[in-house]
């Protein structure tokens, strides 16, 4: 404090003030003979203030009227006060000088950022989050004191030395330019620990592995404590080995800004993980795009979380290639907790009447169910599939023969098929449920596109909307076909069939058959053998059983043509032998 005596006192105060601060509390008491004035009571914040005041050498100006403009109380004075009121508790001195001259020293980063070209409130944000570089200014400032070219400088000069030589204003810009926000910036200058060209060393290597902007921030900041203070040959080394793995040079970038923490590894751990995946059968190709869809799975997980998850899919039936295959299509199933989405997911599905066969379908399938919170997710679709009239038996089944159902939206996709279903193609509500159980694949169908097309098409041929719904309950598949695969066939049935609508009414199912391979050779050998089938018994059967109905046919047919011969011959003998008896009779007359 003595070296901090501030430059506008009192005229009395400013002709010897190093004498003043010589004496100091020795002087004081050697005078205690003298007659003395009673000392000037301060309250505790004006002697803060004080206090404050006398370590800054640039003050601001003082108006007539204003506090202590011509009568600032001595520091001598606010000191030994000071003293009497706390002659036992120099920790709390030492402590507030501490707290002040952060204030002083956080002043001066202000007024060099200022002087950068930030503007005040930028600045006072910035400042407020760097208390760890704004102490080590503070350290920095005051060990320069012990070099003799300072010895007599002030603490604001030195200071400010230190926030210059460390080139903290100009990186700042610099970050700032790089698209990180204040926050990001001051966390990375403490992480520093003073050394700021770590930081500018580190963002321009990132930069080299395509690193956007907008992540470098967050990238630093995850890496880890130590991220800093890593040689760039150990990270080239972990990019050169994942690089040789699968993983593209233009996708670490990428893996990096969503995986920071891999960086933190040490190259042995590196391998250990990448080694865990190869393992199960992956190659290079899955690897890689692995990593990319979900680069997490290589990063966020402790070695014993990967291997618990692996061994519970393996309970499902699954081989370790198999569950290689499936975390090759869908990593994301290593971010999934067992505890909290698979054995609740697990339970409910089995409650439905789903087997583990089922459930393995499912998995394999559409793996990313088992990524859903069911009560959100799966229990509400569920519930409407009650609702619309879907037996509870027929519920597993379903789910298990079109797993995708799980993914759409309930409000968005799910419902709006149905609302469509029952008001445009004539399925009624006793049907609905047995449409959607039978073909839960007409809820993936996309309205406009697939199924409006499909309904326009059949009303189209003379069909009514209440016969649609018919025939939609009997065959839900109907509305999934393409318009040109159902043109062709129904212009065969209709001009060389020679058939009436209503067979295609009766049996929609008509249009599920191939035209070249099994309605057009069928209908030769009809035409052929000359007999004739409905279309239910002519396409839904084998070709052994077709050739059987055939052949039956035909022979039906020959001993009915054979009997009904018969039938003549004998008619004309019985005819012959009366005119042979009327001639005879005639002669003898």
């Amino acid at each position: 404090l003595h070296h901090r005596q501030p430059a506008t006192t009192t005229t009395n105060e400013t002709k010897n003030p190093p004498q003043e601060y010589k004496n100091d509390h020795h002087h004081h008491r050697d005078s205690e003979d003298k007659p003395k004035t009673p000392p000037h009571i301060l309250p505790p914040h004006e002697k803060q203030n004080i206090l404050e005041m006398s370590l800054v050498t640039k003050r601001g100006p003082q108006f007539p009227g204003s506090i202590y403009a011509n009568s600032l109380p001595s520091l001598q004075s606010v000191i030994q006060t000071q003293n009497e009121d706390d002659e036992d508790d120099e920790e709390v001195m030492i402590r507030r000088a501490l707290d002040i001259r952060r204030k002083v020293t956080a002043e001066v980063f202000k007024a060099a950022m200022k002087k950068g070209k930030f503007g005040i409130t930028y600045s006072t944000n910035l400042v407020n989050r760097l208390p760890d570089f704004i102490d080590h200014v503070m350290i920095e400032a005051a060990a320069l004191k012990r070099s003799p070219e300072f010895k007599d400088s002030t603490f604001n000069l030195r200071a400010k030395l230190v926030i210059d030589h460390s080139n903290v204003v100009p990186l700042i810009r610099w970050l700032k330019h790089n698209n990180l926000s204040y926050p990001k910036i001051a966390k990375l200058i403490c992480m520093s620990k003073g050394n700021l060209d770590s930081i500018r060393r580190l963002v321009e290597w990132l930069k080299t592995v395509y690193v956007k902007g907008e992540f470098l921030g967050a990238t630093l900041l995850k890496s880890g404590d130590d991220i800093l203070h890593r040689r760039l040959e150990e990270l080239d080394e972990i990019v050169d080995y994942l690089e040789s793995n699968g993983v593209r040079r233009d996708w670490i970038g990428f893996v990096i800004s969503r995986c920071p923490r891999l960086l933190s590894y040490s190259m042995e751990e590196v391998k250990t993980r990448v080694d865990f995946y190869l393992n199960m059968g992956m190659n290079e190709n899955d690897f890689g795009t692995m990593v990319f869809d979900y680069p997490g799975v290589l990063g966020y997980f402790t070695l014993e979380e990967m291997n618990q998850k692996v061994n519970y899919l393996k309970e499902f039936g699954l081989s370790t290639e198999d569950v290689g295959k499936l975390l090759a299509f869908r990593p994301q199933l290593m971010g999934c907790s067992i505890e909290e989405r698979w054995k609740p997911l697990v339970k409910y599905l089995y409650y439905l009447g789903i087997s583990r066969d089922g459930m393995r379908r499912m998995l394999t399938i559409k793996p990313m169910i088992f990524c859903f919170n069911f009560e959100t997710t799966i229990a509400p679709k569920v519930q409407f599939f009650r609702d619309i009239g879907v037996r509870e038996d027929a519920i597993g089944n379903m789910l298990v023969k079109f797993p995708p159902l799980l993914t759409y939206s309930l409000h968005k996709k799910i419902r709006p098929v149905v609302i469509y279903l029952m008001t445009k193609a004539g399925v009624t509500e006793e049907d609905i449920g047995k449409v959607i159980a039978l073909g839960p694949e007409l809820l993936g169908c996309n309205i406009a596109k697939t199924l409006e097309v499909n309904v326009k098409y059949f009303l189209s041929l003379g069909i009514r909307v209440r016969q649609l719904g018919e025939m939609i309950g009997d065959f839900p598949k109907l509305l999934r076909y393409k318009v040109d695969l159902l043109y062709p066939k129904y212009q065969y049935l209709r001009r060389t069939m020679v058939r009436p609508l209503q067979d295609v009414i009766e049996f929609p199912r008509f249009f599920s058959y191939s035209l070249e391979e099994r309605i057009i050779p069928r209908h030769k050998i009809m035409v052929e053998n000359r007999v004739n089938f409905k279309l239910r018994y002519m396409l839904a059967c084998t070709d052994e059983e077709f050739n059987q109905r055939v052949a039956d046919k035909v022979e039906r047919r020959q001993r009915f043509e054979s009997g009904r011969m018969d039938d003549a011959v004998s008619d004309s003998q019985m005819a012959e032998g009366t005119w042979g008896k009327t001639e005879s009779s005639s002669l003898s007359s």
